[in-house]
């Protein structure tokens, strides 16, 4: 069966794509890598077609995998447009790797000669558009009287230079165990995977994603981290749905999820 999704949006027309949900729901999704385009006045930084295909371009069927549980459990979500090459919104406004001049072995010559005032251009039009898009749904389902708990959906490559990684999916967390404790219990229930605990990365980088709207805001969080070749398909992104969806609809009933409560963060540590 086809994905049957709507046409990604384009970086040209807006930096992030909302899918509508219930904001009551209790739970929003976000999707920092979805999408490997880059806005037409950017060409293709000077890369061949072939790399934008790579992890390095974006993280493969994570926007398939969003809209599949979305869709099912009636969530809303947020999606970037834009390559992570052009400027990762997984990364705080100082990071040194905002914009890549080297991503894993390919050199970015559209990134070669990105000045301060480059940076700042793409961070204003880019970057913060897709943070305060985060930031303007999240004080609407708070305001809706049931402060939600968000899930970041990413994905990463079998093979880590020349080392193949054992785990079938990841959770990453910082300090906050309320949403990626249980999750990750859930997950390890089913015996034909292999999860990693703040593997194959760990979930603890100042001013991130989660960090940014989870952490500062006191709002529980979890990043998920599936293998892409088990989501490089539609079967694949259904197959990772069927297990997903039942296991945050339980989890999403957990109290704990939905109060502000302080973590402070292993980064300020």
């Amino acid at each position: 069966m086809p994905f049957d999704f709507p046409p990604p949006v384009s970086p040209d027309v807006a930096p992030f794509e909302t899918i509508e949900g219930n904001l009551s729901s209790g739970l929003l999704i976000v999707c920092d890598h979805a999408s490997n385009r880059v806005p037409a006045e950017y060409g293709d930084l000077g890369l061949p077609k072939e790399q934008f295909e790579r992890h390095i371009g974006y993280d493969i069927g994570v926007r398939g995998l969003t809209f599949e549980l979305a869709r099912r459990l009636g969530l809303p979500a947020v999606m970037t447009t834009y390559s992570r090459l052009l400027i990762d919104p997984n990364r705080g406004e100082d990071d040194p790797t905002l914009v890549m001049r080297l991503s894993d072995g390919a050199v970015v010559p559209g990134n070669a000669e990105v000045d301060e005032a480059e940076r700042t251009r793409r961070m204003e039009r880019f970057h913060k558009p897709y943070h305060a898009e985060i930031d303007r749904l999240l004080d609407r389902m708070i305001a809706s009287g049931n402060t939600p708990a968000i899930l970041s959906i990413h994905s990463y490559t079998p093979v880590w230079r020349g080392v193949p990684r054992p785990w079938h999916a990841g959770v990453l967390w910082d300090s906050d165990p309320r949403f990626p404790l249980p999750l990750l219990s859930a997950l390890r229930a089913d015996p034909e995977l292999v999860v990693g605990d703040n593997e194959p990365y760990d979930g603890c980088l100042k001013n991130d994603c989660m960090y940014r709207h989870g952490t500062a805001r006191g709002i529980a969080h979890a990043l998920i981290e599936v293998r892409q070749d088990l989501i490089a398909d539609g079967a694949g992104v259904r197959a990772w749905a069927d297990r997903l969806g039942p296991i945050l609809e339980e989890l999403n009933d957990k109290p704990e999820l939905h109060r502000l409560e302080e973590h402070p963060s292993r980064a300020d540590g």
